[in-house]
Parts: structure tokens; sequence; C-alpha cells
């Protein structure tokens, strides 16, 4: 699941479902077949409360990549 701010056109989503998927068809090993990628737009307005304090707050252990900025 990609979050992100509202405004990017398919075309840029489907190019990054496309490297997502290559990436980790190439890093873990796994086809094509067994990779989903999803996109949910979040307004900035609600970035806090959706995206920061529940998916990179409450389960910042689980981050590889964490944020460069706090809230």
């Amino acid at each position: 699941m990609v979050k992100a701010w509202p405004g990017k056109t398919e075309e840029q989503k489907r190019r990054q479902a496309e490297a997502i998927t290559r990436d980790v068809m190439d890093i873990l090993g796994y086809g094509a077949e067994s990779v989903s990628v999803a996109f949910e737009e979040v307004t900035p307005d609600r970035w806090k409360q959706d995206v920061y304090r529940p998916d990179i707050k409450a389960r910042s252990d689980r981050l590889y990549k964490k944020p460069g900025y706090k809230m």
C-alpha cells in the first residue's frame, strides 16, 4: 500500500507500481503474480491522523525506511 497526497497522475502511479513490482521480484525472488500494489490518496489535512499516527508513529519499530519528518 502506497499512501500519498492526491495529485499524482495515473501514469505516475502505474510506473511506481511497476517499479515496486520489479524490485520485489528482483530482491525477494517472487513472481509478478505474487505482487500487488495499491495507492491510497490522503489529503495533507488528514495525513497526521490517517497516516502518521497509525502507520508511522505507532509502528515505527516495523519501518525499514522512516520519514525525515515528525508531526
